[in-house]
């Protein structure tokens, strides 16, 4: 089972359904909300190879349009903080990388997710990311990067960059291990979670202690956790100002920030 299903079907108060079926949901109590759960799994007889161990691809990136567009229709009546958080649970590999993917326009699809997560955001839906396993490239970008909150397990099955680690490695013409050596001093490059949460873009890092199967406790200091961050989120900014305010952007992204602040001042 992927922990993105397992995770789903830990916090879930009841049944979980499909929008497709590698993209399920559920409904969890959290405080005096009840969110609304979303993930992608596995689907190993879904029409498209590339997309078949929890990839985001075409089928995906619409199904969790479909998803977030639909708790923001059935809440667009209720007062701001009556709007449901939306949570979105990540173990995703990446984008599906296929020519066929691409040439039915991949791109269109994954951001239709991504449209529809910020429109939650910036419409009063708190959205809340819980990373719990892989979260590569353009699959976090669709699915739990337009979050206004980021949880994250402590854990070392728990990888979050921008690509894998051996395509870097060619990118930047060096060895995994020369790869490894440069992420001890430049945060940027490593693939531990731990550093990854210094760079001002996770809220919080939980330790569980299961990340693979949660126990009983690790889902209620989870439900825990999303209570807090929902009621964060509710009295936080609507945009993603957050991540170069944080303290941890404020330590290790100076020149983010300094380039943040040169852009805006020639936009104004």
């Amino acid at each position: 089972m992927s922990r993105g299903r397992a995770w789903t079907q830990a916090l879930a108060d009841g049944a979980v359904g499909h929008v497709v079926p590698s993209v399920i949901t559920a409904d969890v109590t959290l405080g005096d909300d009840v969110a609304r759960l979303a993930a992608v799994v596995p689907d190993p007889d879904s029409p498209y190879h590339r997309a078949r161990t929890g990839e985001v691809g075409l089928r995906e990136g619409l199904g969790l349009a479909e998803a977030v567009t639909g708790v923001i229709t059935q809440d667009a009546r209720l007062p701001d903080h009556r709007r449901r958080p939306i949570v979105a649970i990540v173990d995703v590999p990446s984008q599906a990388y296929g020519r066929v993917e691409e040439l039915l326009g991949l791109h269109h699809a994954l951001a239709a997710a991504v449209d529809a997560y910020a429109s939650a955001r910036t419409a009063g839906h708190p959205v809340i990311t819980l990373i719990v396993g892989t979260a590569l490239s353009g699959g976090l970008l669709a699915h739990g990067y337009q979050a206004n909150q980021i949880l994250a397990l402590k854990d070392p099955g728990v990888v979050i960059h921008a690509m894998h680690k051996p395509a870097a490695a060619r990118v930047t013409r060096r060895t995994v291990d020369e790869l490894d050596e440069l992420a001890r001093h430049i945060p940027p490059l490593s693939y531990d979670v731990t550093d990854w949460a210094k760079l001002g873009l996770c809220d919080e890092l939980l330790d569980v202690e299961n990340a693979a199967d949660p126990t009983g406790r690790d889902v209620r200091k989870t439900k825990d956790a999303l209570t807090a961050a929902v009621e964060r989120a509710r009295h936080g900014p609507r945009d993603l100002s957050n991540r170069l305010t944080s303290p941890g952007a404020r330590r290790t992204r100076t020149a983010s920030r300094r380039v943040h602040e040169a852009l805006a001042a020639q936009w104004q």
